[in-house]
């Protein structure tokens, strides 16, 4: 994910900052403790779409 769209990229929900995991290929919004997945290389940033982060992802 190019750093740079990330900078702009912010959770629809809480509009707080996202962080990219590389390994799962989701933005994570740790303020709404939601993953957003990344396909194809494009970020999708819909509630709908999301999974809501376990308690043990959430506290890494």
């Amino acid at each position: 994910m190019d750093s740079k769209l990330l900078e702009l990229l912010v959770c629809p929900v809480t509009k707080g900052p996202l962080i990219f995991s590389k390994n799962k290929d989701e933005l994570i919004s740790r303020s709404a403790r939601l993953a957003y997945p990344v396909r194809e290389g494009i970020p999708i940033l819909i509630e709908a779409e999301a999974r809501t982060l376990k308690d043990e992802e959430f506290e890494r």
